[in-house]
């Protein structure tokens, strides 16, 4: 009776499953837009979060092997649109959207992932400074990854052979778009760095959208050229575009050509330059050369000969001599007076005490005017002795004994100190410490 009133009665289960199966037929695929929040992903790999709107939100789920065809990672705040179906989860009672597919709303989805994988990679220290390395001045063996058949190789190989025909090339042909582009450019580097040949890579490819750039923006890329040991150039697109390969690289170059450029000096302009420095330091030795020359010249003039010097000592030992024997010849002087006064004074007392007293005092001012005469003796004597030295020292004696010689001409006895004074035919006598030679002048030299 009861079940005539009422109809018919559904369990939860049953009346779950058939708002599930209506939902799912009258809504198979359906695209859908909102901000994400409260997003989480467990153990599972699967990522959980609400999707909303100003007015409303609906919990969303999207499965992990649908995230790995995403390119970029989905974060709370990121506002989005996709595909997805419309499902209840049984146990809950709940809907929800299960999606397929997701993109980033405004910015596309490339972009998306390059800016969060730059983040990422910055805040590991990819891009600083201090772990830069220097690129050679002048690389003899450079390694070139690029396209085998692009515009960018010519050009780069053009270049080289312009600027340094000299440097060895040696050129790895990698895919720089598509599936495989990815690992042949990894392998490249790789490959470049055990070889141990190359002193620089280029990495270069032409122009193009972010999406063909995607092998350059590409995480296991930009580890491959941090840890190379060998410093990478990139030539990426044109000067506009940047990725991730120019950031993590030593040095970022805006086109393949530039790359070539900033890889290899002008080897003219070096020519050049290694010229301009010779003159420079041929000058500057010239110049030093003359500086020294007049320098010389200003110290012969003022040196004085060996006879000079020896005359001038001459006359300051005798003025030290008639010193020396004026002053004792005072001394001399001064005590007689001295010693008269006393005799005279002796005199004027009783006979043999005056005599005694005088013996006495005679015989301490005898022996004073001996001990002070010695004193005075002996300094002089060392005196006259040190400038005996020096003038035995300055006689051109001493230095003929040591080996040297004196040259003069014969007929004037000019002494000769330049070989301009002489002529052949000359006779010139040579002064030896014993004895002179006398010759002939046969030729000059210098």
């Amino acid at each position: 009776m009861a079940e005539n009133q009422t109809g018919h009665i559904y369990t939860i289960s049953v009346l779950t499953r058939e708002i599930k199966t209506l939902l799912e037929e009258s809504y198979p695929f359906i695209w859908v837009c909102g901000e994400i929040s409260n997003y989480s992903v467990p153990a599972s790999g699967h990522s959980y979060f609400t999707l909303k709107d100003q007015q409303a939100t609906i919990q969303a789920v999207m499965f992990k092997n649908q995230k790995l065809k995403l390119r970029f990672d989905l974060e709370a705040g990121m506002k989005v649109y996709g595909l997805a179906r419309l499902s209840i989860y049984e146990p809950r009672g709940t809907y929800q959207l299960i999606f397929e597919h997701l993109e980033p709303e405004g910015a596309g989805s490339f972009q998306i992932a390059f800016e969060q994988l730059k983040r990422k990679l910055s805040g590991k220290g990819y891009f600083d400074q201090k772990f830069k390395k220097p690129i050679p001045l002048l690389p003899l063996n450079l390694c070139i990854i690029t396209s085998g058949t692009g515009a960018a190789l010519r050009d780069i190989i053009h270049i080289s052979k312009r600027r340094f025909s000299n440097c060895r090339l040696e050129i790895f042909p990698v895919m720089v778009q598509g599936a495989y582009a990815e690992s042949n450019i990894i392998d490249a580097i790789h490959s470049a760095n055990s070889r141990q040949k190359a002193e620089v890579i280029i990495l270069a490819r032409g122009g193009g959208s972010l999406e063909d750039l995607s092998a350059f923006n590409s995480e296991l890329v930009a580890e491959a050229i941090f840890h190379s040991k060998i410093p990478i150039i990139t030539g990426i697109g044109h000067e506009t575009d940047f990725t991730i390969a120019d950031f993590v690289a030593d040095l970022r170059a805006p086109t393949p050509s530039a790359a070539a450029e900033l890889a290899l000096a002008d080897k003219q302009i070096l020519i050049q330059r290694v010229s301009e420095l010779s003159q420079r330091i041929n000058q500057s030795i010239l110049s030093q050369i003359s500086s020294l020359r007049h320098l010389a010249l200003s110290l012969r003039s003022r040196l004085k000969t060996p006879k000079m010097l020896i005359y001038d000592h001459r006359l300051k030992l005798e003025d030290l001599e008639m010193r020396l024997n004026r002053q004792i010849k005072n001394h001399f002087l001064h005590n007689k007076e001295k010693l008269r006064w006393l005799s005279d004074s002796l005199y004027s007392r009783i006979i043999e005490k005056r005599i005694f007293d005088h013996k006495n005092y005679i015989k301490i001012l005898t022996d004073m005017l001996t001990r002070h005469f010695y004193i005075i003796f002996q300094r002089n004597k060392a005196k006259l002795m040190q400038l005996n030295s020096k003038m035995e020292a300055l006689s051109p004696l001493s230095v003929l004994s040591r080996g040297y010689s004196i040259s003069r001409l014969v007929s004037n006895n000019n002494i000769i100190i330049d070989s301009v004074q002489v002529k052949p035919e000359d006779k010139v006598e040579i002064i030896l410490f014993k004895g002179s030679v006398i010759t002939k002048v046969e030729k000059l030299n210098g």
